[in-house]
């Protein structure tokens, strides 16, 4: 027989211990670890799901170039004004005979005649255009005017698509059936043709009544509010009929019956467990979404609907460069490749979160 004094007492063995990101627990009899060293040994903790998503996003190389491209022009959009009329020296107008600083001849609107299609240069980084503005200056405006644009219209698009997509997925019903009808009225219609209708009938009244606001301006910034509702309409259902599709999903899983089993109100239901497990659709679709919100902007602009001169725009730096092609293909070369590379940055970035959140 077992001596019973012999027997180990499982109160007398050592409890785990947590070190970082491990549980360290004692090692099983005769376990030596490297170095002939008996010890401990570690096993990792379960990771969320949220964080190996995470883990595969920051390996993708997509992500890096997207990010870094993305934060060069936000940036250059935001700060790049404040430095660069801050750069050079005094200069003398060959035609007013006007000294200008570089706080006057650095901006997108300033114009000298007897300076046109002129090519990089100490003063002038990027050139000037065909009448003698800054193509830098007027790049970093172009480019505000369209980050800015594509913030709004996808907080917007955020907002209320996932306020009716909750909404009509969670409780179906007569809201389930508006959006329904709602999409099919919007999908039958095609979004540029909208857009350009709208900004044909509308964009000069919007100038005249807005542009003497300072947050919107003058020449032609009353029309990125044309631009933004116009959007907006037609970006907002595509997000909502996404967000009602997960919803039917997530409220037959088992966690959200045992909330609702134990009393919680279909509000804390929506907004603890549902709304929280759309954040990576949400995410990846308004990122692909900027992409088609920056290229329609550039679109509209370029067709003369947009912003009007002497704003600037990257489509209205396209639209004034395509005379001059022969001339000085630096002009149009400029805006074409900026627009390409946010546009390719922010589907690259949309690419690599999907693949992170549904490596399946």
């Amino acid at each position: 027989m077992d001596d019973p004094a012999s027997r180990e007492n499982p109160l007398d063995a050592p409890l785990p211990t947590i070190s970082g990101n491990t549980v360290m627990v004692a090692p099983d009899e005769g376990t030596v670890l490297p170095g002939g060293i008996a010890g401990q040994r570690a096993k990792p903790l379960d990771v969320s799901p949220g964080r190996q998503a995470m883990a595969r996003f920051w390996r993708d190389w997509r992500a890096w170039a997207s990010l870094g491209v993305l934060g060069f022009f936000v940036l250059l959009a935001l700060v790049g004004p404040l430095i660069y009329q801050r750069i050079g020296g005094p200069y003398t107008s060959g035609i007013d005979g006007v000294v200008y600083g570089p706080a006057a001849y650095h901006t997108y609107n300033h114009e000298e005649l007897d300076r046109q299609h002129e090519l990089p240069s100490a003063q002038y980084w990027l050139g000037t255009d065909e009448i003698g503005r800054d193509i830098l200056a007027r790049l970093m405006e172009g480019m505000l005017i369209s980050l800015v644009l594509a913030v709004s219209v996808e907080v917007f698009d955020i907002g209320l698509g996932v306020l009716i997509g909750v909404l009509a997925g969670y409780y179906g019903g007569w809201i389930d059936q508006f959006l329904a009808r709602f999409t099919d009225i919007v999908f039958a219609f095609p979004d540029l043709l909208f857009l350009i209708m709208v900004a044909g009938i509308y964009g000069n009244l919007a100038d005249s009544l807005f542009g003497k606001i300072p947050v919107i301006g003058p020449a032609g910034g009353g029309r990125l509010l044309i631009l933004f509702f116009s959007l907006s309409l037609f970006a907002w259902p595509t997000m909502a009929r996404l967000v009602r599709g997960q919803t039917l999903q997530l409220k037959e899983q088992q966690f959200i019956e045992a909330a609702r089993t134990s009393g919680t109100s279909n509000i804390k239901i929506m907004l603890r467990h549902i709304v929280p497990n759309l954040f990576s659709l949400v995410v990846i679709a308004a990122t692909l979404s900027m992409a088609g919100t920056v290229t329609a902007e550039a679109g509209i602009s370029l067709l003369g609907l947009g912003i009007q001169p002497p704003g600037a725009s990257i489509g209205l730096m396209i639209a004034s460069a395509a005379p001059y092609t022969a001339v000085s293909p630096w002009e149009i070369l400029v805006p074409i490749t900026v627009l390409t590379l946010v546009v390719l940055a922010f589907s690259f970035l949309g690419d690599a979160l999907r693949d992170a959140f549904d490596p399946h």
